[in-house]
């Protein structure tokens, strides 16, 4: 049996872009099932790291993605007193990007989208929702209808059903997913339920300095906050308090009366965009796939923004089960190669998740006294600090033989600036992304053909540091040297989400492939 596709995508949003995105470069039939009639056009998320800069890069011209994004060195939190409370550092350099941006989510999405139809081989159905999804052993069938708005400004199905046929499903259907909903998956609860009104606005002239720095409020009369959407834009938001009459808060007259009385702005000053109230939730599925159904972003994780990292974990998903699913299409690995997908993905998005729901306990304290004794404990040094930020623990990562993680498996790569056959830039750009092996000295004198035949089969790129093999590299800034002075090691293997599989001496390289072919499922 052939089926229509190889891979349905449900879901347009960062999510389903960058799994759309990165499954067509491979060939692959995608289709795309989105029940808008178009991108959504006005920014939700603001900021991204330097891992889904890189991730962008992969499937988007990035130039055109982060057109007006810019690096942002840190995120500020002010205690009741308006004073600063705590600094999230957003300094550095991470995945060859700067470690945090502000960016216009439209220009993001406009770009994958480019990319999403530049291959022949992807459908994208928008306007179109789905309304019936079941499966069998070989195939899941789909059946959509067109979604258009009514004259009542709701909007409805119309018309006659299409039904199409897919190899597998990745659901990014947002936190009310049908696709969730109609497997039945039930979902755990952090419980955050903070309620938020969200202003983003145009500049129209210069404002004051203090608002390009990104700033949270936990001011208990009114918690607030605002952030630089890039250059020529601004996010301000406002708490969502008992007693507040919220459709008031909706109306123009309460935003700019907000704008006069806490920030001294007005129509001269700002542009309103949008005006909207959400509720903030943290919420996982209890599986995340279910037989040849996955589900990705805010349909399997919603978190709250304190952390910026909803679309960013959204986007890893994609990526991360993109090069599972090319693998298992393309005949070269198991089938069970996807139940990686979870093990690796859940315990990240859990912790991000977890500090997300503290950080807004300590932005939505109503209690003064409660409000005052949490500032004393953080100015005086008496508070933890934060978890590091999470890697991969599990799954498609190198172990030691007691089954612990190798060192460095499940860290995000370097990723350096290098000249390559005349060509200079990041790597990526310049020599290729996928599986990668980086070696100090050329890997067809480190390896048999066994293995050099396996690395061959997955497509991956092999290079070397060794400037004397036709094909070595020259490094422009030193980032491979460094990390393979730093821990001791003479070759990495980077995945396709630009993880770690693991780093090894010259000795212990062949052990790592073979681990690799191991833990791929390759058939």
């Amino acid at each position: 049996m052939s089926s229509d596709f190889d891979v349905a995508v449900i879901g347009y949003g960062p999510t389903g872009l960058v799994a759309a995105s990165a499954l067509g470069a491979k060939g692959h039939r995608v289709l795309v099932i989105e029940r808008q009639p178009g991108l959504y056009g006005l920014p939700r998320l603001t900021h991204i790291d330097g891992e889904t800069a890189r991730i962008i890069r992969d499937v988007a011209d990035i130039d055109k993605a982060l057109k007006v994004a810019k690096p942002v060195d840190s995120y500020k939190w002010m205690g009741a007193d308006g004073e600063d409370l705590l600094t999230v550092d957003w300094s550095g350099v991470s995945s060859g990007y700067a470690a945090h941006w502000v960016i216009f989510q439209p220009d993001i999405e406009d770009a994958i989208d480019e990319r999403v139809r530049s291959y022949p081989n992807v459908t994208v159905m928008q306007g179109w929702n789905l309304d019936h999804i079941s499966q069998d052993a070989n195939e899941v069938t789909l059946q959509v209808r067109k979604w258009s708005r009514q004259e009542n400004e709701s909007w409805a199905e119309e018309g006659e059903a299409k039904s199409f046929t897919a190899r597998y499903v990745f659901a990014a259907d947002g936190s009310n997913s049908f696709v969730r909903e109609s497997l039945g998956i039930q979902r755990d609860d952090l419980n955050s339920n903070d309620v938020w009104l969200n202003l983003d606005c145009e500049i129209l002239r210069p404002l004051p300095e203090r608002f390009a720095q990104s700033s949270q409020f936990c001011d208990p009369v009114r918690p607030n906050m605002f952030m630089p959407i890039g250059f020529g834009r601004e996010r301000f938001e406002l708490a969502v308090i008992p007693g507040d009459d919220v459709d008031e808060m909706k109306t123009p007259e309460y935003a700019w009366r907000w704008f006069n009385e806490r920030h001294g702005l007005g129509p001269d000053d700002v542009k309103i965009l949008r005006q909207i109230i959400y509720t903030f939730s943290a919420r996982t599925a209890e599986t995340w796939r279910v037989g040849r159904v996955l589900l990705g972003g805010d349909a399997v994780h919603s978190m709250p923004p304190y952390m910026g990292q909803g679309a960013c974990s959204g986007m890893r998903d994609g990526i991360n089960v993109a090069w599972k699913l090319d693998l298992v299409l393309s005949g070269k690995a198991d089938d069970s190669l996807l139940d990686a997908y979870e093990i690796e993905r859940r315990p990240h998005a859990r912790q991000i998740q977890e500090v997300s729901v503290f950080l807004g306990q300590l932005a939505n304290t109503l209690d003064a006294q409660v409000a005052a004794e949490r500032d004393i404990a953080f100015r005086s040094g008496n508070v933890p600090p934060p978890p590091p930020f999470p890697t991969i623990t599990g799954g498609v990562i190198s172990t030691q033989v007691d089954g612990t993680l190798s060192p460095m498996a499940g860290e995000l790569a370097p990723h350096g600036r290098v000249n390559y056959q005349g060509r200079e830039g990041l790597f990526d750009a310049v020599v290729g992304s996928g599986f990668s092996l980086i070696t100090r000295r050329p890997a067809e004198s480190l390896l048999d053909q066994e293995q050099l035949d396996f690395l061959h089969s997955i497509n991956a790129t092999l290079a070397t540091l060794d400037k004397s093999d036709p094909n070595g590299l020259t490094e422009l800034d030193g980032t491979y040297e460094e990390f393979f002075t730093s821990h001791g090691a003479d070759a990495l293997i980077s995945r396709p989400d630009f993880n770690l599989f693991g780093v090894a001496s010259e000795a212990a390289l062949p052990s790592l492939v073979n681990e690799l072919r191991d833990k791929l499922a390759i058939t």
